[in-house]
């Protein structure tokens, strides 16, 4: 059966009949939750299932935004609380195992939290390289802010997920950490020099580029393309991304419905695909916006659909745990943060 290259939200936590015949229709390949459809355990398994009876595929990916932090859809008394990505780093440097451990624990505990869900893919590891006066977009979300820390605990969180039988995205490749702006308000500009790039930016998407998923930066890399972003651009995507990278899996774009990309929905789209990338992810849960970026949206097919489906076929089985006592190292581990004279938060 049909599927198309892109990825909904949606607007509430049950489908609308609208919604219901849109995907029917359309058949997207995955559906993105966000806090608005997360009011209960039994309402989200249900509002997934209800995706995937529309859509036909038992199995269709269904995405969640999940780091710890401030970036975190499911939230207490849901699910338990995680901290940022930045406590991690912290805590692997004063002891590099004790960090990549509590990393591996909470990738396994967050995806044990949405595999009971019925969620499959979450969003992260997020392996930017943070940059001195750089937008605090990325912030604490960074796992610290050199290459071999980053990789280190973004390898053990996409070990873990996969542990919970939950698919890693990578992102925001080639490297959003310079960003001098909010790319959901407008669209950053980064001068640094090539040479720059290559050492500190693509160096953890080159360290992890084995990873299935991945999710595009929208940013305008002005030594390599100054008139498009990495999104919209075939020289990043194809010569870095595709290239120097040498990411060969799936590429998703970062939402559509950003502020960093003006213009019309349907042509941001069709840009897009033309740059490279293989999906398109909106995530507003706006019915007018879905519907453009459906049509915009070409069917699922050759290189893509491998990608794809290669993609899914990457997800494993959850490793059989003790999530009690996976909980208890983990708190025991993170309370050492505090310890060090760090906090937290």
């Amino acid at each position: 059966m049909m599927t198309r290259a892109f990825i909904t939200g949606c607007a509430g936590t049950e489908l609308s009949p609208d919604e219901r015949a849109f995907f029917a229709e359309m058949r997207p390949w995955g559906l993105i939750l966000f806090s608005r459809n997360c009011e209960s355990g039994a309402q989200i398994r249900d509002l997934v299932a209800s995706f995937r009876e529309c859509v036909g595929h038992a199995d269709a990916p269904v995405l969640i935004d999940q780091e710890g932090g401030r970036v975190r859809r499911l939230r207490p008394p849901l699910v338990p609380d995680y901290p940022p990505g930045s406590v991690y780093g912290r805590l692997h440097a004063h002891d590099p195992q004790a960090g990549a451990r509590a990393a591996w624990l909470g990738g396994r505990l967050i995806g044990a939290d949405l595999a009971a869900l019925g969620i499959t893919v979450d969003c992260l590891p997020i392996v930017d390289v943070p940059a001195p006066g750089s937008s605090d977009v990325i912030g604490d979300r960074a796992y610290g802010a050199d290459v071999d820390t980053i990789v280190a605990i973004g390898r053990a969180l996409t070990e873990g997920l996969a542990a919970a039988g939950v698919l890693p995205v990578l992102k925001h490749i080639p490297g959003h950490g310079r960003a001098l702006v909010d790319s959901h308000l407008e669209l950053p500009v980064v001068e640094a020099a090539p040479e720059i790039l290559r050492e500190i930016d693509f160096a953890p998407f080159r360290a992890l580029r084995d990873l299935p998923l991945a999710m595009t930066a929208h940013v305008v890399y002005a030594a390599l393309d100054p008139r498009a972003c990495a999104t919209h651009s075939a020289t990043v995507i194809e010569r870095v991304i595709r290239g120097e990278i040498g990411y060969t899996g799936c590429l998703m774009s970062d939402d559509v419905s950003m502020k960093a990309l003006g213009g019309e929905m349907g042509a941001r789209v069709r840009a897009l695909f033309a740059a490279g990338c293989d999906l398109a992810l909106h995530c507003n849960g706006d019915f007018a916006e879905m519907r453009a970026v459906a049509e915009a949206s070409p069917e699922l097919a050759g290189g893509p659909q491998a990608r794809a489906q290669a993609a899914l076929a990457a997800r494993g089985q959850p490793v059989p745990g003790d999530l009690a006592a996976m909980r208890a190292e983990f708190d025991a581990l993170i309370s050492k943060v505090a310890l060090t004279g760090d906090t937290a938060g």
